[in-house]
């Protein structure tokens, strides 16, 4: 059979892959079906921010994997939900709009259009009809809707912190987002400042976003992530008398600290308060406050992360003393940057002789120590946090740690000067952004102080348009000098109101994204009970491992929270989770525009092709593992194309598919190969599953080549198709409807099924290597032994030639895997 395409006898990937990319747009094929007798199965890509330059070939690593499953999925009879959409507000576009005054609106649509022109490029079989984008009204009303009801539980709140300002950009920054004192975009300055600040209650989820870990099934590092940012400590809460204070004074006469190590109280020598302590002031003498002062202004401007990092440890003597409740000593309150306000009560209990940092810290000053944990006796070195018996603590003396914790407990509470207690480190999400671009905050604020929420049929609450992007100057967002959007009237009372002029970060839209993607286009709910009732949760979600802490868990967050409000069934959002690893570049670095080794996959798809560059991105390794890049190595797998090319189509275009039944070898080749890729398939090993489908044309290419057979056989033809369509999907469709005929598309057609008799072998064949190069292959029982091996080798007519004459030095036969003489 002659083709008539313009690719006949050619493998011209331009034209094949443009053909199906055009024809699954036009069709819709993978829009997920409105079948709901069919099993769901929803997998989901950490959706992308729209950078102005567009993707690299780093990106589509987890993308791909993703299209893999997802097309795999459909074959074995799923319902398969596969969207895209953009997490679209974000400060890159903000910056390029002060920069250009080109609006972020304008910016954020145009590299949409060119992420999504690269995505189906590569064919990636997203449902397009779910597209969304968080900057879009029609989403971030929504997500408006949902801090309302955030709002509305009490879980949303105003509070006077410490923040990272950066004058530059003209916002607040998270810890992560400084580093050495300067912002991570641009390497601005930033100054710690109280301001005015919306803050989320995650803290009060944060035991529920523990334990919830234990029903999901991701990688373990990734929990313990998690679980180290959650930080959930069991121990006691023990109160200090304070000499000097009295509540005349308007403060609490006790010091109340948090510690894990109520055992040890016996040696606590001195306290440490956090410079941002409420009681600052009060806990300061006179004589001690100017220097206190000066410390204290110059530790709130230190991030938190060069203050716990630092190894040299600094503090002031605050002039006040507070008694040890265990031994009714006195002990010296100082002040230290190394503890935080925000963790436990921002003031901690020293024990120096079963603490580093203690010890340093009383090295330092020479404060007293004082062991209570008695050490081996060939222990050398300061503090010593090991087990042992208690020493130099009364009535605990002799027992061990847990049953002297145990005990103290028992005693403080008995006494009235302490209590059991569980404290997180997990803090309360500073939520609100001194930024233009990112949802509006919807909610008024009356003249009389209080908060109240924008009607919802007002929502969603639009961004107004401004001339001009940059902050105030004075900490007050861009929002704020845009008077006639700001005061507005009350829709409940009339009075004027002002509305909220902070913006929510970028990581609201992205909490609940995975959500709207089952039910995109309903304009009267975020989503319906029956669509969420059947597509969540996600099964599958691949993303990087940065994403672990904050985007991880403030979905999961949101996500109880809508559990606990009744509009979503499942308690978790995510089952499995898969944390892709990195491409470097060529380099073996982290590809980036300033070091140059930023490969455009424009470049790679169109010398290579999209299919070529998608079998080379999963056959460089494992999906989880760091690997470097090396454009050359996309030259083999487009090889491997040309081979299955063809073995379906000759030089002149005409079709080598054979009619007649597969010879054995081949039929159990493909037994064996189909029953590998299934098996990868459901483990994620891609890479290996492209070995047996390589493998498998090899096999027919010998058999060719040996004249059993011309191309590949009819009777297996589709189903190799099938195998290889999640691979490299346009050129299976290509050769399944130009060559086979076929009117049906392989994409949500069968499995194909393996017979499992032919995986059940009598024989094997086996490679000869002749001084380790292979020579013949010779079929042996498959039980024979390695003297059977080497006999069946040496009757091979070729091996002998080879032997003949020669001086065999050595001869390793392994059954199973290889025989090789070495001769001289």
């Amino acid at each position: 059979m002659t083709l008539t395409r313009p690719t006949a006898g050619v493998y011209d990937h331009r034209a094949i892959e443009a053909r199906w990319q055009a024809r699954w747009i036009e069709s819709a094929t993978f829009a997920a079906r409105d079948d709901r007798t069919r099993p769901k199965y929803y997998v989901l890509d950490m959706f992308p921010y729209p950078s102005g330059d567009g993707l690299h070939v780093g990106h589509p690593l987890s993308y791909t994997a993703t299209d893999i499953v997802a097309r795999y999925k459909r074959h074995r009879g799923h319902n398969v939900l596969h969207p895209m959409g953009w997490d679209s507000f974000g400060l890159p576009a903000e910056q390029y709009a002060i920069k250009t005054g080109v609006h972020p609106a304008e910016t954020t649509a145009r590299n949409i259009d060119n992420f999504r022109r690269q995505l189906r490029a590569l064919g990636f079989s997203y449902d397009w009809s779910r597209e969304i984008a968080t900057s879009d009204p029609r989403y971030y009303r929504w997500t408006q809707w949902i801090f309302l009801k955030l709002f509305e539980r009490g879980l949303a709140y105003q509070a006077e912190v410490p923040v990272n300002w950066c004058q530059a950009l003209g916002t607040v920054l998270a810890n992560e987002e400084v580093i050495d004192g300067k912002s991570e975009v641009g390497g601005h300055p930033v100054e710690r400042r109280p301001m005015r600040q919306w803050m989320l209650r995650i803290t009060e989820y944060a035991e529920r976003l523990e334990a919830g870990l234990s029903d999901v099934d991701w990688p373990e590092n990734i929990k313990a992530l998690q679980r180290n940012w959650i930080g959930r400590s069991f121990g006691a809460e023990v109160d200090f008398p304070v000499q000097g204070l009295d509540t005349v004074q308007g403060t609490q006469q006790t010091l109340t600290v948090f510690t894990t190590r109520p055992d040890t109280l016996f040696g606590a020598t001195y306290m440490v308060v956090a410079p941002e302590h409420g009681h600052f002031d009060a806990l300061v003498t006179d004589e001690q406050r100017a220097e206190c002062a000066a410390y204290r202004d110059e530790a709130v401007n230190k991030s938190e992360l060069d203050r716990t990092a630092s190894k040299t440890k600094t503090g002031v003597f605050t002039g006040r003393y507070a008694i040890n409740p265990m031994n009714d000593q006195p002990i010296p309150i100082w002040v230290a940057d190394y503890v935080l306000s925000g963790y436990g009560t921002g003031a901690i209990m020293a024990v120096p002789g079963q603490d580093e940092r203690d010890w340093e810290f009383a090295e330092t000053y020479q404060l007293p120590i004082v062991r209570t944990v008695q050490p081996p006796d060939d222990f050398e070195g300061g503090a010593y946090t090991g087990d042992g018996p208690a020493v130099n603590s009364g009535f605990l003396d002799g027992m061990g740690v847990t049953e002297a914790k145990a005990a103290t407990i028992a005693w403080l509470e008995q006494h009235g000067k302490g209590k059991a207690a569980i404290h997180t480190k997990l803090r309360d999400w500073l939520f609100s952004r001194q930024r233009y671009w990112g949802e509006p905050i919807p909610l008024l604020h009356r003249a009389d102080g209080t908060v109240v929420p924008v009607p919802e049929d007002q929502l969603p609450l639009t961004l107004p348009p401004v001339e001009r992007f940059e902050p105030t100057g004075d900490g007050e967002p861009p929002l704020a000098a845009v008077e006639d959007w700001v005061a507005t009237t009350d829709p409940e009372t009339g009075e004027p109101v002002r509305r909220e002029t902070n913006t929510m970060p970028q990581w609201a839209g992205s909490c609940w994204y995975y959500l709207r993607f089952v039910d995109p286009n309903n304009e009267d709910a975020f989503l319906t009970r029956e669509a969420a009732d059947y597509w969540l949760p996600v099964d599958l979600y691949i993303g990087g491992s940065e994403h672990a802490v904050l985007h991880l868990m403030y979905a999961r967050f949101w996500h109880m929270v809508l559990h606990d409000a009744g509009l979503v069934s499942v308690a978790e959002p995510f089952t499995k989770l898969v944390c892709q690893g990195m491409i470097l570049g060529e380099d073996n670095e982290k590809m980036s525009k300033s070091r140059g080794n930023v490969v455009n996959p424009d470049d790679v798809v169109g010398e290579f092709g999209a299919d070529a560059f998608r079998l080379y991105e999963m056959f460089m390794g494992p999906l989880t593992a760091t690997k470097p890049w090396q454009t050359n190595g996309l030259s083999g797998t487009r090889r491997f194309l040309k081979r299955v090319h063809r073995t379906f189509v000759d030089q002149e275009g005409n079709s080598v598919v054979v009619d007649a039944e597969p010879t054995e070898t081949v039929a159990r080749a493909f037994a064996a190969c189909a029953a590998k890729v299934t098996a990868d398939l459901d483990e994620l090993a891609f890479n290996t599953a492209i070995s047996a489908m390589m493998e498998f044309v090899n096999v027919v290419t010998r058999e060719a080549a040996a004249g059993q057979a011309i191309g590949m056989p009819r009777s297996l033809a589709r189903d190799f198709l099938m195998l290889l369509e999640p691979f490299a999907p346009h050129l299976a469709e290509e050769l399944n409807a130009v060559v086979l005929g076929n009117e049906v598309e392989l994409a949500w057609d069968e499995w194909p099924a393996v017979d499992a008799s032919l995986l059940v072998q009598d024989t094997i064949e086996m490679p000869v290597q002749v001084n380790g190069k292979v020579r013949a292959r010779v079929t042996v029982p498959a039980d024979v032994d390695a003297a059977g091996l080497e006999a069946a080798a040496r009757a091979d007519e070729r091996i002998a030639e080879l032997l003949a004459g020669a001086q065999v030095r050595k001869v390793v036969a392994v059954p199973g895997r290889i025989v090789n003489f070495v001769i001289g």
